[in-house]
């Protein structure tokens, strides 16, 4: 394809309306017709773009048409949309300027898809990346989610405007949605020839069968009253495919699941909602009640939306009013629960629509901390209803051109008062052109107080009967005398006698013509009324999204106060939008349809005819014609071009205006082709601004180029430096290397040196101590035959001078030299021990148990007993009485069975007065016998493991305590306290004959000169003092008292 490089060069009819000659109605429309047949479809009115709707694809929106758009001036290719989002992206990138791109024009001119093509040239020429690419992604397909919900075959159902936040470097990083005046009186009925909104159709003919399912609904078109089944089906629109698409469209979005699955139950249960009819039912009172005829409808709904049957069945049948406290419950008719029913539909779908906008904005919204960070550029693109002129206009016709009369308003004043306000205000010559100022229509609407809304308002807010026709009296009352205002009963009407102008319906002469409206439906729509029986029901809902669209029905929040009217709302949002437009820099597209068929190639040159003269197109050329075509502030224009002149470049130092008149005039520039305003330069012809242009990017590559040797020199000097910077850093790694070398070759030399040295000096040190140690050696060997000699006479002297073989002989012989101590003290151990080894020997078997037990003795009392020292000269006998050899113990030897080791006479204590008696004491390997001296009867015979301990004084008596064990057969009558002179070698004798019995436990002695001793039941305590009694030098056994005996023992010298 051919590129073009001016809008003037090769061009069908002409690209820009400002050029056209000679400038009438009919040449406008010829040229338009011109460009259309050969598929021109845009045409400029200097920045002003007029889009024709083809009809039919084109092949003029490709990636490369968006390149070969990309940073070129507006007027430097064919007109094309591209051209002027270029020109606004860039502005709004380069010169931080925010924009605004009103697209505006008729029902079915092309105005969603120009904003379409807006916003995806602007996503494909701004920055790459990921989260760009995301950001992107939301914004474009936020559109298929909205059409879905909003779009009819009739386009005008609702209208969007999108705010897209950039940041510094011209990337998107959000937006903002806002929606105006969705058509929800189209959910419950359509116009002949139209259909309900689009989502209907596709949910019934896209969505899966178990979807349909859940759903509870049938593909089925006729089995839902609110689908009209006219248009149910239309050519070249595939309802299933683009129920996909919405699907996709949600999920790139940010939808969840659950939330896509929340909003398809709300439109299953618009559609179930139609399907409840009711019927009259006669009251006792006589009053008219509604019933509805079939309940499954009204139950699917309910199981889909998790509402309580009885709950909104009441709420179609009831109507609560509430005034102040007082609440009052009156029954609906047939015609008021359709109404009711018709409401809630209604209510549901447009919240329903409300909060898909508001979860858009909160995925394609601006980061809370980008916000906050910077202020950001913002580009909005306004894409709302046309004008309309139907046969039957309502409410929605009358605020939809409402709407237009405030954007015409707009225009007028951004384009053509504006233009030509700041003519006159810079001082520029100007021929005066009238134009028609609509602002005394929209003051007519608008008016706070004799305007058609507030009078609308006033009338539904008033008590008593309100009808649409009160409200038309009203309007014949206050807008009679007004010159835009028609009505039969007016008095500036001139159709008096004219039946065209029926009795129901007033005409307002708009600045696009006039429109008779219909004043039926007024006051319903407009206040838009749900009672709040329904609101209360479907807050009760356990869906997840219900609650959150009627907040209103919280029993614990109950707002007496009427809400706002749809005309306040709409009226509000209105103003909103034209404050919002005023702060950006409008950049308008006008879009015309060529015919109402929707065909290609057709032109109609009375439909396009009024199109252009409702749009103030030929307004728009005669300001642009009569004026100049571009202005620009001195500073940025110098800015801008001023190295186009050496005596401005690099720096001017004196005023903008007059560095501005040293460039044109360097230029030579015609002076026709430009004029100075106080503040600004005026350039008429859009060809000079192009020459101003050309010229600058010729300049600016000749600067690029410049900047390029100027880097490239930096660079290569850089280079330079960094390679001699190299060099400086290799030489002197390098001769650090070399002088590591040297320095190692020098230390080997040096290490061979010293290791030659050190071993000469280890040499001759090695030679005097090997002289040192054989003189050692010889000093040794002599001292060593010299002590051999005297360790040999020693040892010879020593065989004559032994001490006698006595262990108790303690003589040694001296030794001679005190070298021979450690072999003295040792031999003399050795020899002691030998000596005592040949005393042992001579011991029998007999008397080596004597020692033995003398031995043990020792081990018990020894430093613990005062007896112990006297009884160590004493030989242990054992059998003190020859019990074996006495006739007289005959009789008590025959009663023992095993060998008697001890045989003793000992006195055994008598409790009650510390007396002893004298008993025998016998003692065996197995048990202590008792037995009386003079008849040898056995008194007592204890076994030996019955004996739990013996108890001892530490004096000088006698006296021991057996004690037995608790709960044996012997410890029945107690212990027994005995005295005996052979204390020490009994006491041994038992202590030996538990050691060596393996079954039996180790005898404990307990040597205290204080014990208990167990006599029967009661214990007694045994206490040792010292002291000789009053008669007498033998030791005394005294009772003090029932639990005292206190033993008297002499004091030794």
């Amino acid at each position: 394809m051919e590129v073009k490089t001016s809008l003037l060069d090769n061009m069908i009819g002409v690209g820009d309306m400002v050029l056209l000659e000679p400038l009438s109605e009919d040449s406008f429309l010829d040229n338009l017709r011109k460009r259309f047949d050969h598929n021109e479809i845009y045409t400029y009115i200097g920045s002003v773009v007029i889009s024709m709707n083809p009809y039919r694809s084109l092949p003029i929106y490709t990636p490369d048409k968006v390149e070969e758009y990309r940073n070129r001036n507006f007027y430097e290719l064919s007109p094309h949309i591209y051209a002027l989002a270029d020109e606004a992206y860039r502005s709004l990138r380069d010169q931080d300027k925010d924009q605004c791109i009103l697209i505006t024009g008729e029902s079915g001119a092309g105005k969603t898809e120009a904003s379409k093509l807006v916003m995806s040239y602007v996503a494909a020429v701004c920055g790459k990346g990921q989260e760009v690419n995301k950001v992107k992604e939301q914004l474009l397909q936020s559109n298929p989610v909205l059409e879905g919900e909003s779009k009819t075959l009739h386009p005008n159902s609702g209208g969007k405007y999108m705010d897209i936040e950039f940041d510094f470097k011209g990337d998107p990083l959000g937006g903002v949605i806002s929606n105006y005046l969705l058509e929800k009186s189209r959910v419950v009925k359509q116009p002949r020839g139209e259909r309900n909104f689009h989502i209907f159709y596709q949910l019934l003919s896209g969505a899966s069968d178990d979807t349909l399912k859940q759903l509870k609904l049938d593909r089925d078109f006729s089995k839902y009253n609110y689908l009209s089944l006219d248009s149910a089906v239309v050519n070249g629109l595939d309802d299933a495919a683009n129920f996909r698409t919405v699907r996709n469209a949600m999920q790139i979005v940010g939808f969840m699941e659950d939330e896509v699955q929340s909003v398809l139950e709300l439109v299953a249960a618009v559609l179930k909602l139609g399907n409840i009819e009711f019927k009259p039912e006669s009251r006792c009172n006589g009053t008219d009640e509604s019933r509805i005829k079939d309940k499954n409808d009204l139950k699917e709904m309910c199981e889909l939306l998790g509402i309580e049957q009885s709950v909104l069945e009441r709420a179609f049948s009831y109507r609560t009013v509430e005034a102040k406290m007082e609440k009052v419950s009156t029954t609906l008719n047939v015609s008021q629960a359709y109404y009711a029913r018709d409401a809630l539909a209604k209510n549901l779908y447009s919240r329903l629509f409300t909060w898909l906008v508001s979860r858009i904005n909160e995925s394609i919204k601006v980061s809370l901390w980008l916000f906050s960070k910077t202020r950001h550029k913002v580009m909005g693109v306004l894409d709302i209803y046309g004008f309309e002129i139907f046969e039957d206009n309502s409410f929605e016709q009358f605020i939809i051109n409402y709407c237009n009369e405030k954007l015409q308003q707009i225009f007028i004043e951004l384009t053509l008062r504006e233009e030509q306000e700041e003519y006159v205000r810079e001082g520029i010559e100007w021929t005066n052109i009238e134009y028609f100022n609509n602002a005394i229509i929209c003051d007519l609407i608008e008016n706070n107080q004799n305007g058609i809304l507030a009078m609308l308002d006033e009338e539904c807010l008033r008590p008593g009967t309100v009808t649409d026709e009160t409200f038309l009296d009203k309007l014949n009352t206050i807008c009679a005398e007004h010159q835009h205002f028609e009505s039969r009963l007016s008095k500036n009407s001139k159709f008096l006698t004219d039946h065209s102008l029926p009795h129901n319906c007033f005409r307002i002469q708009h600045y696009a013509g006039k429109v008779l409206y219909r004043v039926e439906g007024f006051v319903d729509k407009n206040n838009d009324l749900l009672y709040r029986d329904l609101s209360q029901a479907m807050y009760k809902a356990n869906h997840s999204l219900i609650k959150q669209l009627f907040p209103e029905g919280n029993p614990a929040k109950v707002n007496l106060k009427r809400p706002l009217t749809a005309g306040s709302q709409f009226k509000t949002s209105v103003g909103t939008l034209m404050k919002n437009l005023q702060t950006k820099n409008p950049n308008y597209i006008r879009c015309i349809k060529p015919n109402d068929k929707k065909a290609s190639h057709i032109f109609t040159d009375s439909l396009v005819r009024h199109q252009v003269r409702y749009l103030g197109l030929m307004e728009n050329v005669r300001v642009r014609r009569a004026g100049y075509a571009f202005r620009q502030a001195y500073e940025p224009c110098l800015e801008r071009y001023k190295m186009l002149c050496k005596k401005t470049w690099p720096h001017w130092r004196g005023p903008a205006r007059e560095g501005v008149e040293v460039l044109m005039a360097d230029l030579q520039v015609p002076a026709e082709e430009f004029s100075y305003g106080r503040s600004k330069i005026f350039i008429r012809n859009p060809r000079t601004l192009f020459f101003l242009e050309e010229r600058r990017r010729q300049c600016l590559q000749d600067l690029a180029t410049l900047i390029q040797k100027i880097y490239r020199g930096w660079k290569c000097r850089s280079q330079f430096l960094l390679l001699k910077q190299s060099q400086i850093v290799v030489a002197a790694w390098y001769r650090r290397f070399a002088q590591q070398k040297k320095y190692q070759n020098i230390k080997s030399a040096t290490t061979v040196v010293q290791s030659y040295t050190r071993g000469w000096q280890a040499r001759k040190l090695l030679r005097e101590l090997k002289y040192q140690k054989r003189c050692e050696e010889a000093v040794t060997t002599i001292a060593a035959f010299w002590h051999g000699t005297q360790m040999q006479k020693y040892f010879l002297g020593l065989k004559t001078t032994l001490p006698s073989m006595s262990p108790i002989d303690k003589n040694w012989p001296a030794r001679p030299y005190r070298f021979l101590d450690g072999v003295h003290t040792e031999l003399r151990r050795i020899f002691h021990l030998w000596r005592c080894k040949k005393y042992r020997g001579q011991f029998t078997e007999e008397r080596k148990a004597v020692y033995e037990e003398k031995l043990e003795a020792s081990e018990i009392f020894k430093d613990k007993k005062a007896l112990y020292p006297s009884s160590v000269s004493q030989p242990f006998k054992g059998d003190y009485l020859e019990i074996s050899k006495n006739p007289k113990y005959q009789k008590l030897n025959s009663a023992v069975d095993e060998k008697v080791l001890l045989a003793d006479v000992v006195n055994k204590i008598n409790r009650a007065n510390g007396k002893g008696t004298a008993r025998i004491f016998l003692l065996t390997k197995k048990s202590v016998v008792l037995a009386d001296q003079k008849t040898g009867q056995v008194k007592a015979s204890v076994p030996l493991p019955d004996v739990a301990s013996v108890s001892v004084s530490t004096q000088s008596d006698g006296f021991f305590a057996l004690k037995l064990k608790e709960g044996s057969a012997s410890a029945v009558k107690g212990d027994f306290l005995l005295s005996s002179e052979h204390l020490i070698e009994i006491i041994t004798k038992l202590h030996r004959i538990g050691v060596t019995a393996a079954d039996r436990e180790q005898l404990n002695i307990d040597i205290s000169d204080e014990f208990l001793v167990q006599f029967k039941q009661d214990k007694v305590c045994v206490k040792f003092i010292q002291g000789g009694p009053k008669n007498g030098s033998g030791v005394s056994c005294k009772r003090k008292n029932n639990r005292l005996l206190e033993v008297s023992v002499p004091t030794t010298a």
